[in-house]
């Protein structure tokens, strides 16, 4: 009786334990973002698509913020970001783009810099706003040059938190199928998440707040629909590879404000790098300055000792830079 009732126990525990752990569909339906989410629909390579957003209108006079997320995150992470602008009155809109967060995930795309662009384009043309600043974190760094690019005539300003992209990726590494991503996202556990952003984003540290930024990703894998955000998670990494901004770096009309992590040492596909490659990706204390030099109108604020994420590992400095944007 005594084992039986021990077996009774650890199932409970393990019951338990798995209940705490989040499960999400697709679409996160189950999981709340701090503001209202609106749908976009969208008509796009030969099917009806939705575009999750949050839309925080301006004060009279003042521009809209757009805000794009990186690849690991969704729309939901830029709340800091939004409040700070908030509080001096600006607008802030923080789409969800197509096959992220709780925006339509479909079997099949062409997933670009510039059909992503073009997407948040239209939603930006259905609100009617004119008045744009353009900024972006990681992959959404990407976007936002490749916007500011493309639609220079509507963006007054341009601002990029350690942006991906600084560097022409395919000059130094080798190119991969999705399918190669594919099957290491459908390997991908809650600690490896976890393990991934404690290493690469936080120098080793880990707090509840860092916790909470993987949540999105640990529902998804213990949800339902794991195989086909998995999928989409393959599939976008075409924007980093393909994206090449950096080299259009000097065609930039509007200030740019370039916000660094100096610490940060994200080098998408180091690890396949050419034959005979030699180069070390990645060095932000570096890629930081050489874009700024390339910029005609920049501005670098550099954050010594701070990684990938300085919104979130440095906030109060960070917000002191955005204070001194906006």
């Amino acid at each position: 009786m005594r084992a039986s009732a021990a077996i009774i126990v650890i199932w409970l525990f393990s019951v338990l334990a798995q209940a705490a752990e989040p499960s999400f569909d697709a679409r996160l339906s189950q999981y709340d973002y701090p503001y209202p989410v609106q749908q976009f629909e969208l008509q796009t390579q030969r099917q009806t698509l939705e575009m999750a957003y949050m839309h925080l209108p301006a004060e009279k006079g003042k521009p809209t913020v757009l805000l794009m997320h990186g690849k690991n995150f969704a729309a939901d992470y830029w709340q800091g970001t939004a409040e700070v602008l908030r509080e001096r009155g600006y607008g802030v809109l923080m789409p969800d783009q197509i096959g992220f967060g709780k925006s339509s995930k479909p079997a099949h795309y062409q997933f670009s810099a510039e059909a992503l662009v073009a997407n948040t384009h239209e939603l930006v043309q259905e609100l009617g706003i004119s008045d744009l600043v353009v900024m972006g974190h990681s992959m959404g760094g990407m976007l936002a040059s490749r916007y500011a690019l493309n639609y220079a005539d509507q963006v007054q300003k341009l601002v990029l938190v350690n942006p991906v992209g600084l560097e022409d990726y395919l000059k130094y590494v080798e190119y991969k199928d999705p399918e190669f991503f594919y099957k290491n996202e459908l390997q991908k556990t809650a600690a490896d998440v976890i393990a991934y952003q404690k290493k690469n984003y936080y120098d080793g540290k880990w707090s509840d707040d860092y916790e909470a930024l993987t949540t999105i990703h640990k529902g998804w894998i213990n949800g339902p629909d794991w195989e086909q955000v998995a999928w989409n998670n393959a599939q976008t990494y075409d924007v980093i590879f393909t994206g090449a901004v950096i080299n259009e770096f000097d065609q930039f009309s509007m200030p740019v404000h370039l916000i660094i992590g100096t610490r940060d040492t994200t080098g998408p596909g180091r690890n396949w790098k050419k034959p005979g490659v030699t180069r070390t990706l990645g060095q932000y204390d570096k890629l930081g300055k050489a874009a700024a030099e390339r910029i005609p109108n920049a501005t670098l604020h550099e954050l010594a000792d701070v990684g990938h994420m300085p919104q979130f590992e440095a906030f109060e400095r960070y917000q002191k830079i955005l204070n001194e944007i906006f």
